[in-house]
């Protein structure tokens, strides 16, 4: 299985690719990669990482599981590849960012381009079983995820988290509030949405107020 993950990330997370429980999950993802359908491509378990540098991370936003569908993940959380019809929660996102910044609302659910802007699109369990959503939960992913966000609020400063529902914001205490925005909501899945949860929290625009406050490049959403 050949994974791509930019070479910036290499130093800040060795510690981790070498540890016993990492060697333990990788161990079951390609056991289950070779005996069933599991997303996303083996290629692009790593793409949030890969679409962008270590470096280049100013914002982090935090799913929870890759979308289990045929073709519809692709590494990046939220996101699905040109041409697959959007998720429900997908949508939703898409409308908020209208109402909010005023973007139209655009034909491809691709968000590669955020990735290369520095929004970090991580999923806390990068893999997932056809059809079978949190089947490769409580297998070794959330460990490291969490890494990747506790040494992210060790190492940078003035990092934007977005925590969309009450999994996301189980990671707060990871995060050093004092150094980092973190803006919370409801997730925008249908189901909290509809309850009011999710719509008007206004993230993208608050997101670029703060980053403009720091003197640092606007994201392009």
């Amino acid at each position: 299985m050949a994974v791509r993950i930019h070479p910036s990330w290499e130093k800040l997370l060795q510690s981790e690719f070498e540890a016993p429980y990492f060697q333990k999950l990788i161990k079951f993802i390609r056991s289950a990669y070779a005996t069933e359908s599991c997303y996303p491509p083996g290629s692009e378990i790593f793409k949030a990482f890969d679409a962008c540098p270590l470096e280049r991370v100013q914002i982090v936003l935090l799913g929870q599981d890759p979308y289990h569908g045929p073709g519809q993940a692709h590494g990046l959380c939220f996101s699905v590849p040109e041409g697959v019809p959007h998720p429900p929660s997908l949508i939703n996102i898409f409308k908020e960012l209208h109402t909010d910044v005023g973007k139209s609302y655009p034909e491809s659910g691709d968000l590669t381009a955020w990735a290369t802007q520095g929004v970090l699109l991580l999923n806390a369990t990068l893999t997932v079983a056809a059809h079978q959503a949190g089947s490769h939960q409580g297998k070794g992913w959330e460990r490291f995820t969490d890494a990747v966000i506790q040494k992210l609020s060790t190492e940078k400063e003035g990092l934007v988290f977005f925590l969309w529902g009450g999994y996301a914001k189980k990671k707060i205490p990871l995060i050093d509030s004092r150094r980092h925005l973190i803006l919370t909501s409801g997730h925008p899945s249908p189901l909290s949405a509809n309850r009011g949860y999710w719509f008007g929290h206004r993230h993208f625009s608050q997101c670029n107020a703060y980053l403009q406050s720091k003197g640092l490049k606007l994201v392009e959403w």
